[in-house]
């Protein structure tokens, strides 16, 4: 393993998305080089001009994928999925409410047991963790239980934001992808629960939430269907 590719879709990010970058390019990740690939999914704000900026700035290398419209978080992360070239392929969102710092704890996994999967747990982890809604929490572990009944999996935190994976198998699933927004954690848990002798393993992650007067764009309606796509991708469709 020699390359990490870092998927970061954004949308109206421009309070946040200087300082992600920022963190993951200034993360160590040992011997491994790192891919970086933002998709832009339509923001109406100045995200894509700060990205433009710094890159020409700090020449780095950086690829930049941009959506005319408002596509979705899971058809963003399938683009970008699609043109990443790494062995390692990781998903961080761009508001940092997970930080890179934990980059070599989502690895550990792939480097020591072969890992095929891995994903990065808030609630297994002895980590800073800001303390902000009830219901929310709730709601997440109603559908990470739902998962669970559906997949036969025991994992924690379905609806985690780090996600990480084999390359060449996120870009065999990728194409297979049709979930919108947010469906894309009850989609890929159910397609990766199929595969048979499949290596999943959870690490445990520090998570820095943001409140909704700072932009954080989940509401209730997206956990209803959640529901939904947690019966579809598990029991109807392929």
């Amino acid at each position: 393993m020699k390359l990490v590719s870092i998927i970061i879709p954004t949308f109206n990010e421009e309070d946040f998305i200087l300082t992600t970058l920022k963190s993951v390019i200034d993360q160590k990740i040992g011997k491994y080089k790192k891919e970086i690939i933002v998709i832009d999914d339509g923001s109406t704000d100045d995200t894509c001009n700060i990205i433009g900026k710094f890159v020409k700035s700090k020449k780095i290398s950086l690829k930049l994928l941009i959506n005319k419209s408002n596509i979705g978080k899971s058809a963003s992360l399938q683009k970008g999925f699609m043109a990443s070239k790494g062995d390692i392929v990781i998903i961080q969102d761009a508001d940092l409410e997970y930080s890179p710092k934990d980059y070599p704890l989502l690895l550990q996994p792939f480097i020591e047991v072969k890992a095929d999967v891995v994903y990065g747990s808030r609630f297994v982890s002895h980590a800073p963790h800001r303390v902000l809604y009830f219901w929310h929490s709730l709601g997440n572990n109603i559908l990470t239980l739902l998962s669970n009944i559906a997949t036969n999996l025991n994992l924690t935190d379905m609806e985690t934001g780090y996600k990480v994976f084999r390359g060449d198998l996120i870009r065999k699933i990728a194409p297979k992808l049709t979930s919108s927004h947010f469906g894309f954690e009850p989609e890929i848990t159910a397609r990766i629960a199929k595969i048979k002798g499949i290596r999943i393993y959870e690490v445990g992650v520090s998570y820095s939430g943001r409140t909704y007067a700072q932009g954080k764009k989940i509401r209730w309606h997206d956990g209803v269907k959640a529901v939904y796509e947690i019966l579809k991708y598990n029991y109807f469709k392929s």
